[in-house]
């Protein structure tokens, strides 16, 4: 495939954190994108295999999101099954690289893409650098100007989006990228202390870290409405990080596209964190 192919690549999560990247660094590249969601004008469910044939028509290339659930693998094979089955030839799977660290049956929807029979590429990404200004569990705090998590004095090389989407276009669209694990980070491990410090930087307003028990996490997100098991998530992940469990720099970027990935203060100086610290969206 080559940048003036019209065949169309189908993003999953098209319009969500990555697909909607993807989606857009594909059309710069001069490739249609097929963007699928669940309720976009190409409509994909993975609880509705009746969406999946719809979908899958006319598609070479296809960036898997998954559903995140625990039947996510066995979806996966489903859906990987029948795309081999309409003619698509390659497959990029987001997956993390936190389940790499962790291993275990945190890696079996990347097994379930490696035995599809398709060329395969596995992206594991690093933490977002753009979850800071879109996810409720960063917002809300620094709206209130104090990030209170449990990751203490960890360090985390977060990787900017821009970067993994230009990976996985070179990964759907490009030859030499079949069997090859992405391992993707940023170019520096950061203390969520640089990052505050980053963030009040470029808006001229105080901002506050304070590192905090798991338990007291846990409480404090119930406090906010969400159920128990969401704070213990993002709890073990936040410890991982204080025990710099994936502080190591990964050269995934640089081998996927020649070049090394962006720092964090390029993230920073254009993203409007001023809105971020009003409560409002990005």
């Amino acid at each position: 495939m080559t940048s003036s192919s019209v065949t169309p690549v189908l993003v999953l999560g098209g319009t969500g954190k990555t697909g909607r990247r993807v989606a857009a660094a594909l059309t710069r590249a001069g490739f249609t994108p097929k963007i699928a969601s669940r309720s976009g004008e190409v409509r994909f469910d993975w609880h509705s295999d009746t969406t999946w044939g719809p979908a899958l028509e006319g598609v070479r290339a296809v960036y898997v999101v998954d559903s995140q659930g625990p039947d996510a693998p066995a979806e996966v094979a489903a859906f990987a099954e029948a795309a081999r089955a309409s003619g698509v030839e390659r497959l990029v799977l987001l997956s993390a690289r936190t389940w790499g660290e962790l291993g275990g049956e945190t890696l079996a929807t990347e097994r379930a893409v490696k035995d599809s029979g398709l060329d395969w590429t596995i992206l594991r990404p690093a933490w977002f650098n753009q979850n800071f200004a879109e996810e409720a569990w960063y917002t809300v705090p620094f709206s209130e100007g104090e990030l209170r998590i449990p990751a203490g004095k960890g360090r985390e090389p977060f990787i900017d989006l821009e970067d993994l989407a230009d990976v996985a276009v070179a990964a759907l669209t490009e030859d030499g990228h079949t069997g090859e694990t992405y391992v993707l980070s940023g170019p520096e491990a950061l203390t969520f202390d640089d990052v505050v410090a980053a963030v009040s930087a470029s808006t001229g307003r105080p901002l506050a870290y304070t590192p905090i028990s798991r338990e007291q996490y846990i409480e404090e997100q119930e406090a906010r409405g969400y159920p128990p098991a969401f704070g213990e998530v993002l709890g073990d992940l936040f410890q991982h990080i204080s025990a710099d469990g994936s502080a190591e720099l990964s050269d995934g970027v640089r081998r996927a596209i020649g070049r090394e990935p962006k720092p964090f203060s390029d993230y920073v100086s254009r993203t409007d964190f001023g809105a971020v610290l009003d409560g409002k969206s990005v």
